[in-house]
């Protein structure tokens, strides 16, 4: 996520019960630092209800705070976290409740919503790996990032992925360590053709909470139970793509470069659409003030849609079944 923290807050508003306009707390807001390449074992802003911080309070109110990409079991015993022998960056959603690393964290309501402008997948092709940046479709508002105090936010719409928290506290005594897990499904066939290993490996995509609806229900585990809210896990139709340079391959490089569009093929035709042009004015407006690459030297692009879901089974499903059969009782019971 590239916005300044006070942005970031904003594009994060709500509504509360009472129909109100709220925008959420930051909690640790000075460890949050903005960026354009984010691998494992970094930090990042996600979402969360107050109660899992403050048990009095009403699981609707939502936080802001910034966690460690990976995720660590609260039943993990070593004195140091990157002992931990097993990748826990991404869950997938049809295993989530058979793994000890997973189940316990959501059976006990310890949902998050991790915030990002996008995120990158990789195509293997005969001279290596090209990389896309996969978000969510922008308005023409998109770029608007002068707004003060309650304004409503009109700029970057963030995507917004489903996520495990848990929180690990070191044997020894010491800081509480919470980090976090991203939740994967099948992708659709128009996503796969990126990885073609996609489906067959299972590597899916992350899963994507369209609309602050579906955020509410994920969010607010003390009202919709976990058997509710799995079934918000499922694949999306609502995102665009495009190709960028394999500078973003290396993770030490971060700066607007990472996600700028770049055309496939020197002789190929690219047609201006109003996406480009949100892209790259986004992309212009962030690198204000830098000596970065201006509007006229970024190359341009085609945005594609995705518009079909995978016709199989979902994972929604196969956790519905998993469920009926454990017949575990309502999150709102495991209070955090």
């Amino acid at each position: 996520c590239s916005l300044a923290a006070d942005n970031l807050r904003r594009a994060c508003a709500y509504r509360d019960r009472r129909g109100r306009q709220r925008q959420p707390e930051w909690v640790r807001q000075e460890r949050y630092q903005p960026s354009y390449n984010k691998g494992p074992q970094s930090s990042g802003p996600v979402l969360l209800s107050r109660r899992h911080l403050q048990q009095d309070a009403d699981s609707s109110e939502r936080v802001l705070m910034d966690m460690r990409w990976g995720l660590v079991p609260s039943w993990f015993k070593q004195d140091n976290p990157s002992k931990l022998q097993f990748n826990t960056s991404n869950c997938r959603s049809d295993t989530m409740l058979s793994k000890s690393s997973y189940k316990g964290a959501l059976l006990k309501g310890k949902r998050c919503v991790v915030l990002a402008d996008g995120f990158y997948e990789w195509q293997q092709q005969s001279g290596g790996k090209q990389p896309y940046f996969i978000y969510f479709p922008q308005t023409k508002d998109a770029v608007d990032k002068e707004v003060e105090g309650d304004e409503e936010w009109k700029g970057w719409r963030l995507l917004t992925m489903a996520g495990i928290f848990d929180c690990w506290e070191p044997p020894g005594g010491g800081e509480m360590l919470y980090t976090y897990s991203i939740i994967t499904v099948d992708a659709s066939k128009d996503v796969s053709f990126i990885h073609h290993r996609q489906v067959r490996a299972g590597k899916g995509m992350p899963a994507i909470l369209d609309g602050d609806e579906a955020i509410r229900k994920w969010l607010d585990f003390a009202e919709v139970p976990t058997q509710e809210a799995v079934k918000l896990i499922q694949p999306t139709e609502n995102i665009v793509f495009h190709p960028v340079s394999t500078f973003v391959n290396n993770i030490r490089n971060n700066t607007p470069e990472c996600v700028a569009p770049i055309e496939l093929g020197a002789k190929k035709e690219v047609k201006a659409t109003p996406s480009n042009k949100v892209m790259l004015s986004w992309l212009k407006s962030s690198q204000e003030g830098s000596p970065q690459k201006k509007e006229n030297d970024l190359p341009k692009w085609t945005s594609q849609f995705i518009n079909s879901p995978s016709p199989k089974k979902t994972s929604a499903d196969v956790l519905q079944q998993w469920l009926g059969k454990q017949g575990q009782p309502a999150a709102k019971k495991h209070k955090a």
